[in-house]
């Protein structure tokens, strides 16, 4: 029985020998020079790599419409400027005519004037000061009128409460804010512009007894108010202040 179990250990060992050199036969022996599995990944990674760390050269690359490399014109910016400005006082205007002429005079002296931007300031303007008048808010008033303006606003708030009387007033809006003359005095540097407001505002004024002496908290009245605003030119202060109102 030992013979026997002796033989078959034998007979396997030859074969694992045989199996053994006949793998490697197949695969070969490990030098440390085989090359490493192939990693698609790890390729695709090494590809951004080396693309990442080659340096630009602009003589080998070929741009394609609309990813050319535009280096900013000063000059070009400076003429794309003034072209805007000309199609915005020439819309408002026509040209030749005694506003489009105002106009550009303004801008030649204040080379930031623009006529659209202007416009929108002085609608938020509008509202602010008859807002802050209802509210007898002197000192917005005072920051936003010249003194003569100023004075007889504050006047109107002063004859107000020495009647005890306060207004209500609720702001609805602005359905045209036009420019109807613009002006500039080369002697004093000063430029005028005059605007037509058309709007919406519901406005009373109540006595001390709450009783209404004035107006109607429940109507909307219609508004056209002509204003001018006025601002010396080259000065560090942007603000234009209201120099002369008139109700149309």
């Amino acid at each position: 029985m030992n013979e026997i179990f002796d033989v078959y250990n034998i007979i396997f060992l030859i074969a694992a020998v045989v199996i053994f050199l006949r793998l490697r036969s197949v695969l070969g022996n490990r030098t440390g020079n085989e090359r490493q599995p192939f990693d698609p990944y790890a390729a695709r990674q090494k590809q951004d790599s080396q693309k990442s760390q080659t340096p630009d050269n602009e003589d080998n690359v070929i741009p394609l419409s609309g990813s050319e490399h535009v280096q900013h014109d000063p000059e070009c910016a400076e003429r794309k400027t003034r072209e805007h400005i000309e199609a915005e006082i020439d819309k408002l205007a026509p040209k030749g005519s005694a506003l489009n002429l105002g106009l550009r005079e303004i801008w030649k002296a204040e080379p930031s004037f623009n006529p659209k931007e202007f416009t929108e300031g002085a609608r938020g303007a509008y509202e602010i000061i008859l807002m802050s008048f209802a509210q007898g808010d002197r000192r917005t008033l005072k920051d936003l009128l010249s003194p003569e303006v100023f004075n007889g606003f504050s006047a109107a708030i002063d004859d107000r409460e020495s009647r005890n009387e306060r207004v209500e007033s609720t702001f609805v809006g602005i359905d045209k804010a036009d420019i109807v003359d613009a002006a500039f005095n080369e002697k004093d540097k000063l430029a005028e512009v005059t605007i037509r407001f058309k709007g919406q505002l519901i406005t009373a004024t109540r006595d001390s007894e709450n009783r209404i002496v004035d107006g109607d908290p429940t109507a909307v009245s219609d508004l056209t108010d002509i204003w001018t605003f006025a601002r010396v030119t080259g000065k560090d202060d942007p603000n234009w202040k209201l120099v002369a109102t008139e109700s149309a």
